[in-house]
């Protein structure tokens, strides 16, 4: 994962911007006003941990190798599939099951943030 780190936050970045613009512009009619909130909760937390793989890439590079760092890298990426994903799916289907998915993701979000702690602690 180190060397992937960054090239994946990229995409995961450029996915995030290109997905919250589509869902502004081009999903904004098509979306009741709950559903649109559903897809930008999507948006919002895939860029947040787009950021923060991109730190943890930066991170890794400068050779800050802990397993827990790349824990982090791997948990943050499969969260933002995971929970972004189903909210983007939940709010253009509308298949409500697809927001027990949802949960899923933000435990392996919850899961990396303390990774990130955890390996950046041991690290240093």
């Amino acid at each position: 994962m180190p060397q992937f780190a960054i090239p994946l936050a990229a995409i995961f970045g450029f996915l995030a911007v290109a997905l919250g613009a589509f869902g502004a512009h081009g999903l904004k009619s098509q979306l009741t006003p709950a559903m649109l909130e559903v897809y930008q909760t999507g948006v919002q937390y895939h860029f947040f941990h787009a950021l923060a793989l991109l730190l943890l890439g930066v991170l890794l590079r400068q050779g800050m190798n802990h397993s827990g760092l790349t824990a982090a890298a791997w948990l943050f990426s499969i969260g933002i599939v995971i929970f972004s994903g189903s909210l983007y799916a939940l709010a253009i289907t509308e298949i409500k099951i697809l927001g027990a998915i949802t949960p899923i993701g933000g435990l392996l979000f919850l899961a990396g943030w303390l990774c990130l702690a955890y390996g950046s602690w041991k690290a240093a």
